[in-house]
Formats: C-alpha cells, structure tokens, sequence
C-alpha cells in the first residue's frame, strides 16, 4: 500500500462562526480500487482531525487518541464531506478530500477520550437576537433574568440603552423563552430573524 497526502485546514474560532474544515490530497494503492478508496477516506479523516483539533486540544492526547480509534467511530465526527478530482484504477484511489467537523461531537469525543481540550460549548452554539422593549426598564429586566434563569436559559446581554436591550440566546432555547415570556405576560413577534419581545 501507498501513501500520498497533502493536507490544507481552515478554521475560525468566533463564537458562532466556529468552522473546523480540512483539505487532503490522498493517493492510495491496495489490493482493489474499493480497499483504496475505504483507507483513503479513513486517512484523510484522520489528518483532518488531527490538524484541525490540535488547536484547541493537547497535541499528544490527540494524536493519540486518533491512532487507536475505530474508524466507525470517528465518522461521527463529521458533519459533511464532499471529493474533487476522483480517479480510480484497478487497484488506485486518488481524490481530493474535504471535510467539515461536526464541533460539538468533537468536543463530546475529545472530552470522552480524555483529551485535554479547549473547545467551549458555547463556541458552536448557533445563537439568535431578541429586542426587547421594556416599560420599567429595572422591573421589566429583572423578569426577564428571572424568567432565563428558571428555564436554564443563557441570557447573552449585548447592550442596553434607554428602554430597549439587546441579548442573544441559543436557537434551541428559542421556542422555550418564547413561551415563557408570553405566560409572563409580554407580547412578541419575529422579524427576520429577530425576535421582538415587549410589554
């Protein structure tokens, strides 16, 4: 069997915007054309992995980690992947390989394998923007902290001016703040996007 790889990773790392992506040129020869292509796919997994998480994870750990593991198990690991330039001979794979990596099943997989890491869940999580206009900016604020607090909620404040604040939440808290603020008594409507919450 032989080995051809070059491999080439982009990342952002802004809180939502976290996209851990890679690139592998991978050359394989083995005894049929499926083999190759099956241990071409499993090798550029692997190196995608290993140089998109090395920057938020113990370097060792995971390299590691990624040596000894099933390769059905790091399939989960990825969200998307998609080939450019397939080639195919009896016994030949060539191709190149991108990949995407599903963060928060990196983050569950590292944490699980006991891989020192600093991949934060809030990294990945998908957020939304409330407006909220407020009669008693004090009374009304308050509610509104008490109200994410009961339901586990994590109120992102981006500012306040006046009677008017801006937060962020969790998309999938979207449906749960929605309800609790109508029990409490205000009014809503979503706006492209933006869902506007008042008294």
């Amino acid at each position: 069997m032989t080995l051809c790889c070059l491999l080439t990773v982009g990342f952002r790392a802004n809180g939502a915007d976290l996209d851990l992506s890679g690139q592998a040129f991978i050359n394989i020869t083995s005894d049929t054309s499926a083999n190759a292509k099956n241990i071409a796919f499993d090798e550029a997994r692997r190196q995608i992995l290993i140089d998109a998480l090395m920057q938020y994870s113990n370097e060792e750990q995971l390299k590691d980690a990624l040596a000894s593991a099933d390769s059905n198990d790091l399939l989960n690991l990825i969200a998307s992947s998609s080939i450019e330039g397939e080639k195919l001979s009896d016994t030949t794979y060539s191709a190149n390989i991108s990949m995407t990596i599903d963060a928060t099943a990196a983050k569950q997989w590292m944490t699980e394998n006991n891989i020192q890491n600093w991949l934060n869940d809030g990294d990945f999580e998908t957020r939304f923007i409330v407006l909220i206009s407020t009669q008693d900016k004090l009374t009304d604020w308050i509610q509104l902290n008490q109200i994410s607090r009961q339901e586990n909620i994590d109120l992102s404040t981006q500012y306040i001016m006046g009677n008017q604040i801006s937060v962020e939440l969790p998309v999938k808290d979207r449906a749960k703040f929605t309800i609790a603020v109508r029990e409490a008594g205000w009014h809503y409507n979503d706006q492209d996007g933006v869902l506007r919450v008042w008294k």
